[in-house]
């Protein structure tokens, strides 16, 4: 049974499952769909097209699936999706998608600390910590278990790797891979991200195997060049795998 305040709004049309506690001043819009076992705290407001899982926390000044800060935008009929086991604190934003995508996406078990913003078709993975007053702009990509301290400024359609660590405060317009550390002023490649991959439980062999590649990739020659060398001098397991094909596709470029 849902435990909502009297004092929230829930729209006659907002579709809503069970065990759910809505606090005071919470807003709930129609073309809502909200699963099981979530806790929204006062003032959170749930716009149209929200989609949520399960086991979600919302914080107080929480606004999820707002209308897109696109001017492309005309009001197409579009989605925001998030997991379950979500952790969404105060004053974070997040937009729903636009005709480009028609979605946004954020993963399970994430946590987005205070005054984040996901702007339109962003897809979030799982596993990842974004830190306060970080913000995406439209249609950037984070692959799971990134961490992503505050204040970072993150360009439109730059695509974040997985296992990564990124320092407070930076800024860039280019993709960063996998499994590294990025940081300083202009932000650029700073290392492997070592302690975050051994608490993740990865093998120092397997570490050593991440930390050659990257000093092939970030050695003398092209890029095309190192890329065929990892191919050719190292192990291609599958995170040396990720890291090719990350390069391979990307369409921004790398950080340098």
């Amino acid at each position: 049974m849902n435990q909502i305040s009297p004092l929230a709004f829930v729209h006659p049309e907002a579709k809503l499952g069970d065990n759910n506690i809505i606090g005071p001043f919470c807003y709930i819009d129609k073309n809502t769909v909200i699963g099981d076992n979530n806790v929204f705290q006062n003032s959170v407001t749930i716009n149209v097209g929200a989609r949520l899982g399960n086991n979600n926390e919302i914080f107080p000044g929480a606004s999820i699936s707002t209308k897109p800060q696109d001017l492309k935008f005309r009001g197409e009929e579009t989605l925001c999706e998030i997991g379950d086991n979500n952790s969404i604190r105060e004053n974070v934003t997040i937009s729903r998608g636009t005709a480009s995508k028609g979605t946004t996406k954020v993963g399970s078990n994430n946590l987005l600390m205070e005054c984040v913003h996901i702007a339109h078709d962003c897809v979030i993975g799982s596993g990842d910590i974004i830190g306060n007053s970080t913000k995406f702009a439209g249609e950037v990509t984070v692959d799971d278990n990134a961490i992503i301290s505050a204040n970072i400024l993150c360009h439109q359609f730059c695509h974040i790797g997985g296992y990564v660590m990124i320092q407070g405060g930076s800024r860039f317009s280019m993709d960063i891979p996998p499994y590294i550390i990025v940081g300083k002023e202009p932000a650029r490649y700073m290392g492997i991200n070592l302690i975050g991959l051994r608490r993740r439980g990865f093998s120092n062999e397997l570490i050593e195997l991440i930390h050659n590649a990257y000093r092939i990739l970030y050695g003398t020659g092209t890029r095309a060049e190192n890329i065929e060398k990892i191919k050719n001098e190292l192990q291609v397991t599958p995170e040396i795998q990720y890291i090719i094909d990350f390069v391979e596709t990307s369409e921004r470029g790398i950080i340098k």
